[in-house]
């Protein structure tokens, strides 16, 4: 960070634009501010998860976590950078493999809930699936980005696998969708 924020408000958005990293001004609802905006409010999810005790090493997990999450946003937020790479997929897919050994293999479609932690946990889920969705449509118009969508690909799988993991650690049944009565 080049400069160090002294006075938060600037008045610079009164007008409904916002800088990017570039130095270049778009529209607070730009598709790149929707998508990198959206990584920022999963980021304010996976604190409101590390806000709960959590078993073995899930809290550091979810602290290396948000800082790639920050990375990611300042991909998004500067056209052209990049930051994440296969290592940091990688990763994910190393702890989800860890967390997925302990598990029964699923039978049935699980619905968000189960213990608190659990039910944050299936929320960052869902904020997560949306900032990939942002990221396709910002792909869409623009090259660059491939390597934060994979990392959100990933990043879900892990949350909706932690979930479950984090309701057999607090010894709360995954809650399990029942088929309509015919």
């Amino acid at each position: 960070m080049g400069k160090r924020l002294t006075r938060i408000y600037t008045r610079t958005g009164d007008k409904g634009t916002t800088g990017l990293g570039d130095g270049s001004r778009v529209a607070k609802d730009a598709v790149r501010v929707e998508a990198y905006g959206t990584v920022d409010e999963l980021n304010s999810v996976i604190g409101m998860l590390r806000a709960h005790a959590l078993p073995g090493p899930l809290d550091g997990w979810l602290g290396e976590i948000q800082h790639r999450l920050f990375d990611l946003g300042g991909e998004l937020c500067i056209p052209g950078h990049s930051i994440l790479t296969d290592a940091h997929v990688a990763v994910l897919e190393s702890w989800l493999d860890q967390l997925n050994e302990d598990l029964e293999p699923l039978a049935d479609f699980i619905l968000p809930g189960g213990s608190p932690a659990a039910a944050v946990c299936h929320l960052a889920r869902t904020v997560c699936r949306r900032a990939e969705r942002r990221v396709v449509t910002l792909l869409a118009q623009e090259a660059g980005g491939e390597m934060g969508l994979k990392y959100l690909n990933r990043l879900s799988d892990l949350l909706f696998v932690m979930a479950r993991s984090l309701n057999r650690a607090a010894g709360v049944p995954d809650v399990l969708w029942q088929r309509p009565a015919s």
